[in-house]
């Protein structure tokens, strides 16, 4: 058990500074041949450079032997006609999109779970409030972002188990998003916009696509291959309708209550 334990670390870990090297490479290239200068804090960034690479290597080995593997075998579960009707003799035919209720409430509590645990998410979180003056909320936009997300994979297991296209979801969406955008602050679109890249990263990427794929696989008449993928795509797109109706929402609620207090001036006045 620990020796392919190890094996498999060793060879992720080659994997991975096979990787890393061309962006070294570069790095050292444009700054002694570029630049011309030598590198400052030459230790520190060498250690800062094993720790990342050994990160990576971990990382990658956690989601080979624990993350994919997670999400598959919960979709599965979830899926299982015993699960669904008591026992396998019992599912009908046709399996109605309303059985599959758990795999929903599954998809939207782990699209929230890993979205709030996202370190991109939080940095952009980090730098939205510290530009903003604490305007924007750290905690607030990681909500809203995560929201986004919970609805976007709930959506899409649904997608999945419908076998409804997928371009129909995508074109809706930015319609939804493009509308939005033009009644929305606009110094909050831009942040909008970055939400839905950020929401999609280290964490939530492999249970998704995990999710996405054991659901197909499970789903009588589903591919893997056209049903399982386009998940991630929901998942970037909610948190930006998601961040623009905040927003929207937070623009209505001041110009109301502005509008509760002038009306309450002139009655004061009178």
């Amino acid at each position: 058990m620990i020796m392919s334990f190890l094996a498999d670390f060793f060879r992720i870990l080659l994997a991975t500074l096979r990787d890393v090297t061309p962006i070294l490479g570069l790095i050292v290239f444009f700054q002694l041949v570029v630049l011309r200068q030598s590198i400052p804090h030459l230790r520190r960034l060498i250690l800062g450079g094993v720790y990342v690479v050994l990160g990576l290597a971990l990382f990658l080995l956690g989601l080979e032997k624990a993350l994919f593997p997670l999400g598959k075998t919960m979709a599965l579960q979830l899926s299982d006609p015993a699960f669904l009707y008591g026992s396998a003799q019992a599912a009908p035919a046709a399996a109605h999109w309303l059985d599959y209720r758990w795999i929903y409430l599954f998809a939207a509590m782990t699209g929230f779970a890993t979205a709030i645990a996202e370190p991109s998410l939080i940095a952009v979180a980090y730098k939205a409030h510290e530009v903003s003056g604490g305007a924007i909320s750290q905690l607030g936009l990681r909500i809203t972002v995560a929201a986004g997300v919970a609805c976007g994979i709930s959506l899409g297991t649904f997608r999945i188990v419908t076998g409804t296209p997928l371009h129909l979801y995508i074109l809706a969406g930015y319609v939804l998003v493009i509308i939005l955008t033009v009644f929305a602050p606009k110094s909050i679109v831009p942040l909008a916009y970055d939400s839905g890249g950020v929401s999609t990263s280290t964490v939530t990427v492999p249970l998704v696509a995990a999710l996405g794929l054991g659901l197909a696989s499970a789903v009588p008449g589903r591919s893997p291959a056209l049903d399982g993928f386009g998940m991630i795509a929901f998942a970037c797109l909610f948190p930006i309708i998601t961040v623009l109706g905040y927003a929207l929402f937070g623009q209505w609620a001041a110009g109301r209550k502005r509008k509760q207090m002038l009306r309450k001036e002139s009655s004061n006045a009178v």
